[in-house]
């Protein structure tokens, strides 16, 4: 089933996440009435503090949407993706780990309080639900007996994971949630800090950090369709068209959350990580072993 992307892929697919992206952001920004209007962060003045590391800033803000869209890179439309890479899995994986240096970079950079400690919240958000996240997304792979994303997608020809992984998958939808510090898991960017690592960007700082920000949540969203819903498999809808709507399901469950839970605190979600998920984590990838061994 796996298939080379042809050119027009190579173009079509960064544009549609960026488009899917906005769209998120649009409904964000009505839903809560605190965003800022494009058009006016586009032409802002940008607002710089006393002794701030303005490159770091820089590099921060720009280093988070950089880093959805290289992970967006082995995520399949249907039965295609720009780079089907034989260890797609753990290239995700490492992406995320750059989206972690760019939301600590933009809330050190400023040199101010408020920011500074909204950079560290993601620092111990992710350092709680990484462990968990790193082994729903191995449990996928390890069903598949593999890391390429493309025979993951392949491996649920039959059967989509999630409906012999759950633990995984809900493990992995919290995680995608957090990566993205959303909803209940907004503490790097809380009201209580005046906006954490966002303090005190403004114009097109602002504008790309928050995008980035809604970038990521759109890639996580997406890569649970190859993971564990099966990716382009489906009846009588061709299999992009099939991605496409699952994407969509997953992405507005996830905007439901954010109205419907509240904020969790840090402590209380990394309690709730190293006691609860990442136990419930390793007996899923314990049974997925088992039945793989089994066959």
């Amino acid at each position: 089933m796996t298939e080379t992307a042809p050119p027009w892929v190579t173009v079509v697919l960064p544009v549609a996440w960026v488009l899917v992206a906005w769209a998120v952001a649009v409904v964000d920004v009505r839903s809560t009435g605190t965003g800022r209007g494009v058009l006016r962060l586009l032409v802002q003045q940008r607002r710089v503090t006393p002794a701030a590391d303005t490159a770091l800033v820089r590099v921060g803000t720009g280093l988070l949407p950089l880093a959805a869209l290289l992970a967006a890179a082995v995520l399949p439309l249907g039965f295609r993706s720009l780079s089907d890479l034989p260890e797609g899995i753990v290239w995700f994986n490492a992406m995320e780990a750059l989206a972690w240096a760019a939301v600590w970079m933009t809330g050190w950079g400023p040199n101010s309080a408020l920011s500074l400690i909204g950079g560290y919240r993601f620092l111990a958000q992710g350092l709680a639900y990484e462990l968990p996240h790193m082994l729903a997304i191995t449990t996928a792979a390890l069903g598949a007996e593999s890391l390429r994303v493309g025979a993951v997608v392949e491996a649920q020809s039959g059967l989509w994971f999630a409906v012999w992984m759950p633990l995984a998958f809900g493990i992995y939808l919290l995680s995608a949630l957090a990566m993205a510090f959303w909803g209940p898991f907004d503490q790097p960017v809380g009201a209580d800090v005046a906006g954490g690592a966002a303090a005190e960007l403004s114009g097109v700082d602002r504008l790309l950090f928050l995008g980035g920000r809604w970038l990521l949540l759109v890639v996580a969203a997406a890569f649970s369709v190859p993971l564990f819903l099966g990716g382009g498999h489906g009846p009588v809808l061709p299999g992009w068209l099939w991605t496409v709507v699952k994407t969509a399901a997953v992405l507005g469950f996830l905007l439901w959350v954010r109205r419907r839970v509240p904020t969790l605190r840090t402590e209380r979600y990394v309690e709730l990580t190293w006691v609860v998920l990442t136990p419930l984590a390793v007996v899923q990838a314990l049974v997925v072993a088992l039945v793989v061994l089994g066959r």
